[in-house]
């Protein structure tokens, strides 16, 4: 046994987190942690890296009874963490970011070999399917490109255990695929892998054996060919979920949102469809496909160099965020860290940012109206808090996801679109989000929703546009859907109109 973690218990205020939780990993063993947001995956791991102090408990690593400082004695000791939340600094480069803390230089002078270091940075990231340039800056790069540099960060250590927590969140099934094949060519070379993962398909199809923890206990552990889906999710959420998807049943109605020829080089080029009131248009595509760059573009976030959009049959000019809202246009985007909240503000200052039309008069902040609206809000998604003035930070990944989607909602939108909805969500979360879309469609809200979920586009779509190297490559009904169909267009199969 490489690692055995045994009654693992801590409190943070005098509020248990952990309660006498038990983990081990053997050696060339992928293990998944599973749980509901906020079981104590995150917590648990970050105990045995070092950043937190146990309060009782025994850690184990390679026979010996351990107590790590800090991550950095962790990963000297030969083990590795993939955060779920990004920790590039996008102004350095992408070889500054993979060499940060370890450089290479020329003896024992300060000079360093940077062409040696881009040349090493450029191989390591092909061989996990990312071919950019070594000197690129790293803030330029998508949410998925940076994901797969902090995977190659980790594989460079030479660790005996590498931790991923969400590694697979930003990336499309072709990038999940390489990564995949990377993670088993290291397992027969005898690495571990602690795999925290809210995708059951990527937890069946790659680990052997999966721990779950539920409100910060230890519920037990499965071997993967001894269980199912259905039982860790009982296992998970202490309670049976029913169906994955929702059904939405709701006939749509007249046409909310048509755009024409949109267009930016370099980014999607002649983009046309349209949406209906009451439909879930899911859009579909690999990594680079053009996909976000379309809807911060009808969000306003990126300006349109050609194109059309009409709302309710009116063309309209959408050339800011606040033009877009002023067009009850919603958008809940990809990286809810830097784009979708301010993390230092509480729950309340969040949701109330965006409703500051609806609770404020004469220039001034209604508290009665404020606090209504939050704590509706925080009530109808189930945000897991200890009230409205809780940072946003100090939420778990799937509870800060779940305020982005308050403040939206709260604006009454018209049009609301989802970037990547339920990444880093737990199942229970997941199917609240779905019913929460099934709802506003069922209310006449226009719906657009990309995902890198296949399962999830096709579970809760009315229909799939499927784009390919910024170009639409297909419209496909309901009932065309499956992975196979989605995936030809998605990697450059013929065009096809629906």
């Amino acid at each position: 046994m490489i690692i055995q973690m045994e009654g693992i218990s801590k409190s943070f205020s005098g509020n248990r987190v952990l309660k006498d939780v038990a983990f081990s990993l053997e050696k060339g063993e992928i293990h998944a942690l599973m749980g509901e947001n906020g079981a104590g995956k995150s917590t648990m791991m970050k105990i045995l890296t070092g950043i937190y102090a146990r309060d009782n408990g025994t850690v184990h690593v390679k026979g010996r009874d351990v107590v790590y400082k800090n991550p950095k004695d962790a990963e000297q000791d030969g083990i590795a963490v993939i955060h779920q939340e990004l920790n590039i600094l996008p102004e350095l480069t992408v070889a500054e970011n993979l060499f940060l803390g370890k450089e290479q230089t020329v003896g024992k002078t300060p000079w360093l070999k940077t062409r040696e270091m881009n040349r090493i940075t450029e191989e390591k990231l092909a061989e996990l399917g990312l071919r950019v340039k070594a000197t690129e800056r790293t803030g330029n790069l998508s949410v998925g490109k940076q994901q797969i540099i902090e995977i190659a960060k980790a594989l460079m250590t030479n660790a005996d255990v590498i931790i991923m927590d969400e590694p697979t969140a930003a990336l499309t099934d072709r990038e999940i695929q390489t990564l995949f094949k990377t993670i088993r060519d290291l397992q027969q070379q005898g690495v571990s892998f602690i795999y925290i993962s809210h995708r059951m398909e990527e937890i069946f199809s790659l680990c052997d054996r999966i721990t779950v923890l539920r409100d910060g206990q230890y519920v037990g552990v499965k071997k993967i060919p001894e269980t199912n889906f259905d039982e860790i999710v009982s296992m998970m959420v202490g309670r049976q979920l029913g169906g994955r998807f929702p059904e939405v049943t709701n006939e749509p109605g007249d046409v909310k949102l048509e755009v024409k020829n949109l267009s930016r080089t370099g980014e999607f080029e002649d983009i046309s469809f349209s949406v209906r009131s009451g439909e879930i248009l899911g859009i579909a595509g690999l990594m680079g496909a053009g996909r976000s760059e379309v809807v911060e573009t009808l969000f306003g976030y990126r300006k349109a160099e050609k194109g059309h959009i009409f709302i309710d049959g009116k063309e309209v000019q959408i050339a800011s965020p606040i033009e877009a809202i002023r067009n009850r246009i919603g958008l809940i985007t990809e990286d809810r860290k830097s784009k979708g909240l301010i993390t230092d503000f509480s729950i309340r200052e969040n949701i109330s940012l965006t409703n500051l039309n609806s609770i404020s008069g004469k220039g001034w902040i209604g508290k009665g109206k404020e606090s209504t609206l939050v704590n509706d809000l925080i009530k109808r998604l189930n945000v897991a808090c200890a009230g409205p003035e809780q940072q946003a930070k100090s939420l778990s990944g799937g509870n800060q996801q779940k305020v982005v989607i308050a403040k939206w909602l709260g604006t009454n939108p018209s049009i609301l679109i989802l970037d990547e909805p339920t990444r880093g969500v737990d199942v229970g979360a997941k199917k609240e989000i779905y019913t929460i879309m099934k709802e506003l469609a069922e209310q006449g809200v226009a719906i657009i929703m990309v995902s890198s979920e296949l399962p999830e586009v096709i579970g809760m779509s009315t229909r799939v546009m499927v784009m390919f190297e910024g170009t639409k490559q297909a419209i496909l009904a309901r009932n065309e859907l499956s992975e196979e169909y989605i995936m030809h267009y998605a990697t450059g199969g013929d065009k096809h109109v629906g």
